[in-house]
This record gives C-alpha cells, sequence and structure tokens, in this order.
C-alpha cells in the first residue's frame, strides 16, 4: 500500500476548506473584498454589510473580454480549483483574468461566523442563485465586464455554473460545471441531512450558538464526507488494503481537517445545497428541464464516475437537454466518484486540463 500525500491534501481540499486553507501565503494572489451593502435574497431577507470576497490572476485586457469566473465547492474557497488555473493550463493567466470567488457563507465572503450584526444563528438562510446573483454585480458593478470567456467550477461551483447560465444567459460564452448538480435530489439531501445531523447533535453545537469549535460533531462530519462519500468503494480498496490502513487514514483526515470549517457555516451552505434547482429559477415554474433548454452558452460538463454526493446520473440528464453541450466522464478506468473533481491524482487532472482548454480554445475570439 502506497498513499500519496497529494491523495490526502486533495480530499482535505474537497470538502473541508477554512482555517488553516484560508491562510494567506505570500506568494498567493492578494485577497480582496467587494462591498454590496444590504444584499437582498430571493426568499425576502437581507444580509447586512455584505462584502464578497475574491482574489485575481492574470491581466483584464483593454476590452474586457478575457475575463473567467471560477466559482467554489461547499466549504471551498477561491483555491478550490487551483489544478485548472494558472500558466499553461487550462484557465491559462498568461492569455485570460481568472476571478476566483468565495460564496456566501464559506468564512471568507459575509458568513455565520464573520457578520458582525447577523452571526451564528441571526444569519438569513440563502441559496444558490443568491450567490450567483452576489458574484454578477461583483463581474458586472465592480470590473464592468459584460461578457465573461466562461463561468468554471467544481461540485457545488459547477451548480452555481449551470445557475448562471439560466440566470444570466448573456452574461458567458461557456460553462464549464464540473462534477454538477441541476437539481438536488433526495439522496443527496439525505446525505447532508445526516452530516448535518453529525455536527447538531454534539452537546457543544449548543443550538447553534457555541463559542468554541464544535469538536465531535465536526470529527464525524469531516471523516464521513471527506473520507468515505466524496469517493467510491473500488478507488478507496485500491488505496488502502487493510482495515487498520483505511481507519488511520480516516483518523488522520479527520485529525487535519476537523477544524477548518465553521460548524454554522457548513451547515447554512449545505442547506443552500439541498434547495438547488434551476428550474426555481424566475420564469420556469419549477421545471428543470426548460431551465436547462434555455442554456445559451456552450456546456462543457465533466462528471464524475460512480459519484455518491452528485450522481453521474443527473449530469448525464442535464446534457441530454442543453443545446450546446459536450460530456466528459472523467474516471471511468477507475471511479474516483466525486474525488474527481478535485484535483486529487495526475490522471484525472490531465483529464480536466486537456478537456477544457480544448474546449476553450473552440470559442470565439
Amino acid at each position: 500500500m502506497k498513499i500519496k500525500l497529494h491523495f490526502l491534501s486533495a480530499c482535505l481540499a474537497l470538502a473541508c476548506c477554512s482555517t488553516s486553507v484560508f491562510a494567506h501565503k505570500d506568494t498567493d494572489p492578494v485577497h480582496q473584498s467587494y462591498t454590496e451593502g444590504n444584499f437582498p435574497l430571493e426568499n425576502g431577507s437581507t444580509i447586512e454589510n455584505f462584502k464578497i470576497s475574491y482574489t485575481t490572476q492574470g491581466t483584464l485586457n483593454a476590452d474586457k473580454s478575457n475575463a473567467i469566473l471560477m466559482v467554489t465547492a461547499i466549504g471551498g474557497n477561491h483555491h478550490r480549483i487551483d489544478y485548472l488555473i494558472g500558466p499553461g493550463k487550462a484557465l491559462d493567466t498568461d492569455k485570460y483574468f481568472v476571478i476566483c470567488t468565495d460564496a456566501i457563507g464559506n468564512g471568507l465572503t459575509t458568513s455565520p461566523s464573520n457578520s458582525q450584526t447577523q452571526a451564528n444563528v441571526n444569519f438569513p438562510e440563502f441559496n444558490i442563485r443568491d450567490m450567483v446573483n452576489s458574484q454578477y454585480r461583483l463581474v458586472r458593478e465592480h470590473f464592468g465586464i459584460t461578457k465573461l470567456v466562461t463561468v468554471v467550477g467544481a461540485s457545488m461551483g459547477g451548480m452555481q455554473a449551470l445557475q448562471w447560465a439560466v440566470s444570466y444567459p448573456d452574461a458567458m460564452q461557456s460553462v464549464v460545471p464540473i462534477i454538477p448538480l441541476a437539481k438536488t435530489h433526495a439522496w443527496t439531501t439525505g446525505v447532508l441531512e445526516m452530516l448535518r445531523q453529525s455536527i447538531m447533535t454534539d452537546p457543544a453545537y449548543q443550538g447553534g450558538k457555541y463559542d468554541k469549535p464544535v469538536e465531535k460533531g465536526m470529527r464525524l462530519w469531516a471523516g464521513w464526507l471527506s473520507g468515505v462519500i466524496v469517493r467510491t468503494p473500488a478507488y478507496q480498496n485500491q488505496q488502502f488494503n487493510t482495515p487498520e490502513a483505511e481507519i488511520g487514514f480516516l483518523n488522520k483526515l479527520q485529525d487535519a481537517s476537523w477544524k477548518r470549517m465553521d460548524a454554522n457555516d457548513w451547515i447554512w451552505q449545505s442547506r443552500a445545497y439541498d434547495r438547488h434547482d434551476i428550474g426555481q429559477t424566475k420564469g420556469f415554474n419549477g421545471d428543470t428541464i426548460a431551465a436547462l433548454k434555455s442554456i445559451k452558452a456552450r456546456t462543457l460538463i465533466l462528471a464524475g464516475t460512480g459519484d455518491l454526493l452528485n450522481p453521474e446520473s443527473d449530469a448525464k440528464e442535464s446534457a441530454k437537454y442543453i443545446p450546446n453541450v459536450k460530456y466528459v466522464a472523467i474516471n471511468d478506468v477507475m471511479p474516483m466518484g466525486h474525488l474527481s473533481g478535485a484535483g486529487a491524482t495526475p490522471n484525472e487532472n490531465e483529464v480536466q486540463n486537456k478537456s477544457i482548454k480544448q474546449f476553450l480554445s473552440t470559442l470565439k475570439k
């Protein structure tokens, strides 16, 4: 048995991103924020003093035609798809201006954990369209960009990319949803609810009004999410050939990651994940298929074979209805599941970089 360090690191980056991952390195792009004031939500509530966090890489050209928007996963931050960003990679920063955003509730953009006036359980619940609307304001109001080259993200980021294509059909040439859902169905909600209960049944959670990290609950959360549900039996069996090896891996993962996300931040984002349905966009009356058919942007869907969190069946079904779409299975030979969209191994990293680079090269200049 041989466990590569990048494998464990990718596991942590996939679903458990907070405190230490948010630590800024001197070589990282500068953290920035755009203040949007009191931000109205689709449910009628308001996030007070809302600020969206982001970084940029590359240079915006004179006519502002080379911008790409990166949107992040549940619990993730603007580093979530770094394996795709940089000189020579799919999102080539020598060519494109890449705006990497942080989603509402991730601990960098305004969230239950950092709100000065609506902290913890006083923070309003939000949905994925609210995330997209906040990003749209950043792109249009702050940068003055009227048309993006693409919107790209993995997991909840892929869900946001699809929502962008439905909510703002003329705002981009293309979208690249990686391991996405067009609509969250019962299975995924069940997984998220059990993860929430893992956190909330810890007495330290105190109904969401805790004053120190919820250790037992967050350890369960980290182990289940990053250690089990985002992978497949076949892939895990390849990595570990004894019970002791598997348990040792889970223990190390939990030790390294249980403090990497605020409990309420993750719970609030997971509820947004639950409610996701592009068919609920205004004008579609709950018709998810009609919303998919409305997408004008060229679309590249990359899905994880055997995905247990965002089942690949949803991605395949979505591809039937989007007018101009290409579908790529990331890992058919050795299904990695949701982990396929994490840059966890050289092979799946290469598949994604190659597929996206080729796709973007076919867009009109």
